[in-house]
């Protein structure tokens, strides 16, 4: 957090007269600790914490709150946090360069990767593209609602048992005619990374990005992983709205996989997405231009348009930033940079019943990048 300067003032009155010293003036109020300060609350939302980057690569930390309601510990700075939706990006950019490298072409259909397996009612993986999975345009219905009981008793749900769960649902449009948010795209996105290179999900994130530009705290959980392997915050969800508030920490996050169960930190996530943002490290142009073409969507939280695996928005100075959010039981997440490497990261410690629970996020976000 930026602290105020010491302003000291020296007068002089007449040859003799001696310094006389200012008080100090008071220190700015930090937007971003503020806005923090003012979302937590014992019975809401427990804790909070953020990251913000500059364009240099310098990184502040915050917290607010409690990190257990329990203990009263406090949060941990720059604790880990399950990422939820977020995951989607970095399994985005696994994509993005296996399309650099020739391995899968943008408009390939699904049948061309994983062939039979992409079939239910109006669903067919021959008239489905990897860029129609990537950008929501797919129209593969949604499955996560089917699971989450199995999420918070840690139930391991396979890749394979996950999008069999979702192909007993209709389709919800025909390819290509609509945007509809699924995270069973991503499930078939990760299905068609792993038939491509041969190597677990996990594996081949952390090579090609999680390893590359430095990221350490960040990882996709093991099989039947279900505790954060780093100090993090307790996560929480209430029992309905207005609920009371039970602590979900420990859970299986196995059935979000390539779409949700990611773990990092905030500033992990906010180096992720500044050197997504500039390029090179892990997209050459052509790719970083395809991920930054977008489709209008409308709606609360959707931004401006959705790319692949990203969304624009428009923050309230103008300044136009490139993010994704999240929520999986026991956190909720907010990451975005400016395409000169400026990035926040922002996490909750309770699970976000929709997008409005996300809006204190949504708004340190916009002091961040709007000083």
């Amino acid at each position: 957090m930026a602290a105020g300067a010491l302003s000291v003032g020296v007068i002089a009155a007449g040859a003799l007269a001696p310094a006389a010293v200012a008080a100090p003036a008071p220190a700015k109020p930090d937007a971003v600790q503020a806005l923090l300060d003012a979302a937590v609350s014992p019975d809401r939302v427990p804790g909070a914490l953020a990251a913000v980057r500059d364009e240099a690569g310098r990184t502040r930390t915050y917290t607010a709150g409690v990190g257990d309601r329990v203990t009263g510990a406090k949060v941990p700075r720059d604790g880990q946090v399950r990422i939820g939706s977020i995951t989607k990006t970095f399994t985005a950019v696994v994509v993005l360069q296996l399309v650099g490298e020739g391995e899968i072409g943008l408009d390939d259909p699904v049948e061309k990767h994983l062939p039979g397996l992409v079939r239910g009612k109006g669903i067919d993986g021959n008239r489905i593209t990897v860029r129609q999975l990537l950008q929501h345009t797919a129209g593969l219905p949604e499955y996560e609602p089917d699971v989450t009981e199995s999420i918070l008793r840690r139930r391991y749900v396979s890749p394979r048992d996950a999008l069999d769960i979702a192909l007993r649902h209709e389709a919800a449009f025909p390819p290509g005619t609509a945007w509809g948010y699924s995270s069973t795209n991503y499930l078939v996105a990760g299905l068609i990374v792993e038939k491509v290179t041969g190597r677990p999900l996990a594996e081949v994130i952390d090579r090609r990005v999680i390893r590359p530009i430095g990221l350490r705290h960040t990882y996709l959980p093991a099989p039947g992983e279900t505790t954060l392997r780093e100090r993090h915050p307790r996560g929480y969800r209430a029992d309905g709205p207005g609920g009371a508030l039970r602590d979900v920490t420990e859970i299986d996050p196995s059935a979000a996989w390539a779409g949700g169960a990611m773990v990092s930190t905030d500033s992990d996530l906010a180096t992720f997405f500044a050197e997504l943002m500039r390029g090179h490290r892990l997209l050459a142009d052509p790719q970083l231009r395809q991920m930054r073409a977008t489709v209008d969507v409308g709606g609360p939280g959707s931004g401006d348009g959705f790319g692949l695996g990203i969304m624009r928005t428009t923050l309230s100075c103008g300044a136009t930033v490139w993010f994704h959010n999240g929520g999986i039981p026991g956190y909720g997440t907010w990451s975005a940079a400016t395409e000169d490497g400026r990035a926040v990261g922002v996490a909750l410690t309770v699970e976000p019943a929709g997008i409005t629970d996300l809006e204190p996020a949504r708004k340190a976000i916009d002091a961040a990048l709007c000083p």
